[in-house]
């Protein structure tokens, strides 16, 4: 979900005041109350300083909240006897309410913005040239924010497809029901646990790292469930040198363990494959048999496969 926020839009910040001005301290903590209004004055004067990004996406936040609160009032059956007076302080109540709320980064929505801004600022920020006669420093490699083998559906399906198809054989398992596995565990090719270079693992369906694998690993950060509840966890996965060698191992692995015998069972079923695969506890979302067969019955696969789908 976007939330349209006009006061980040619309609010120029000026430029900062010189360092020997002792104007350009910030204080973020001086607005407490909400009709504190010329309380982040200040921001304008060195708006790239941590201090005044923090003070503005607490604001921000704070206007959320106070948002979400007037339409749960109004949405509301009210108080037949609640007079204008009571009305105007529930409302400045609210406010305040909301601005507490977001100093203490209840919603989450002020960390967001707080990074949002730094990154842009950090970006803006004008480069210091170095002393005359130092050596120039080494700019390190980019690395990518996710590592992956297409950039769309369809250049995913194109890469991976036959061997899939070739790995389904072996197992005795529709293709189809491999491809949404596949597209959901690796988000249709665009994401992959890393190398230590930055490659990706060519780890198809999230197979991970458990003691006994003796081959390369990819750490990454997933989410995982116990109990219901979902928390992100530092995990480490295996790595192939090819597709093959990781579709190859995946299949290895359902086959050997009795885990997996009703999915196999399935047999030219993709549903039927899906629904078994994600009652086998192959992953702990309990939303995985759900999230395989939307992509299973979806138009994206539809779509890219055509005329292919009846045919696999």
């Amino acid at each position: 979900m976007h939330t349209y926020l006009p006061v980040l839009a619309s609010t120029p910040l000026e430029p900062a005041a010189p360092a020997t001005d002792a104007r350009a301290a910030v204080d973020a903590s001086a607005a407490n109350t909400y009709t504190d209004v010329n309380a982040l004055e200040g921001l304008k004067r060195n708006p790239n300083s941590p201090a005044a990004l923090e003070a503005l996406a607490g604001q921000v936040e704070a206007l959320f909240l106070q948002m979400m609160l007037k339409s749960m009032r109004d949405a509301s059956t009210g108080d037949p006897l609640a007079s204008n007076e009571m009305g105007m302080y529930q409302d400045m109540f609210d406010k305040q309410v909301a601005l507490t709320i977001s100093q203490h980064h209840g919603l989450g929505l002020g960390t967001l913005l707080r990074r949002s801004l730094s990154d842009r600022a950090g970006a803006s920020a004008p480069s210091t040239p170095p002393p005359r006669g130092a050596a120039p420093q080494p700019v390190p490699p980019a690395s990518p924010a996710t590592a992956g083998i297409a950039g769309t559906p369809a250049q995913f399906v194109a890469e991976v497809l036959p061997t899939i198809r070739r790995t389904a054989a072996a197992l005795g398992v529709h293709p189809l029901g491999l491809l949404a596995q596949a597209a959901l565990e690796t988000g249709w090719g665009q994401r992959m646990p890393r190398n230590a270079d930055g490659s990706p693992s060519l780890n198809l369906f999230g197979v991970k790292a458990d003691p006994q694998w003796r081959g390369a690993r990819a750490p990454a950060t997933t989410v995982e469930f116990a109990g219901g509840v979902a928390s992100r966890q530092r995990t480490a996965f295996r790595a192939y040198g090819s597709l093959e060698e990781g579709a190859g191992d995946f299949a290895r692995l359902l086959a050997g363990s009795p885990r997996y015998r009703e999915a196999l069972a399935a047999g030219a079923d993709p549903q039927a494959y899906v629904e078994r695969i994600g009652r086998s506890g192959y992953a702990t979302d309990p939303e995985y048999a759900n999230k395989l067969s939307q992509i299973l019955n979806g138009d994206t696969l539809r779509a890219v496969l055509g005329p292919r789908m009846a045919a696999l």
